[in-house]
């Protein structure tokens, strides 16, 4: 037996067959049978839990800072500094790298909940805008993080459908360009 990119095959004499015409060759392939995979729709909630679990280190980074520290020893009280947090703040590029980081998985958090609250769905079933005109309201009237945050969903309905009204026009005068 000799094996073809994991695939076993035999070794059989021609002479073996009915006649150089009736030769058959197949091979043998085990296949493997894998277990099942569920596949679950994206949540954003899910997935910022995940996140600050997987990145708990970079959420929860202070800035190192001089603390007084009380130490009770055999013979008394004493006060002083932790050396760690004097060698950390001395590094100043490991600080400034880990504070960019957490910036950066805050602002994809933040854009992820954007993301969540002003879909194509909802705009498209808001203003019945679809293709090319539906991807360039996305992009013109994406609103910011405070307003998503903090507008009841009545509020951001109703800042969709204002930006409709606002958009009709500029799109009216690029067909006439055309």
């Amino acid at each position: 037996m000799v094996f073809l990119l994991g695939k076993p095959s035999f070794k059989i004499s021609c002479f073996e067959n009915e006649g150089p015409l009736h030769f058959d060759i197949s091979l043998h392939i085990n296949i493997m049978v894998l277990r099942g995979v569920t596949v679950m729709p994206r949540n954003y909630r899910l997935d910022s839990i995940q996140n600050r679990i997987d990145y708990a280190k970079i959420f929860n980074y202070e800035r190192p800072k001089l603390r007084p520290t009380m130490g009770g020893g055999a013979g008394g009280v004493g006060v002083g500094f932790d050396l760690d947090e004097i060698v950390r703040m001395f590094q100043f590029r490991h600080n400034k790298n880990m504070l960019r980081f957490q910036e950066r998985l805050l602002q994809q958090e933040q854009d992820k909940f954007i993301d969540h609250r002003f879909s194509k769905q909802l705009v498209r079933r808001l203003t019945n805008l679809t293709g090319e005109q539906l991807d360039s309201f996305m992009v013109l009237y994406r609103p910011s993080y405070q307003f998503t945050l903090a507008s009841s969903d009545y509020e951001f309905q109703s800042y969709i459908k204002i930006c409709l009204e606002y958009f009709k026009p500029t799109e009216a005068k690029k067909e006439k360009a055309f």
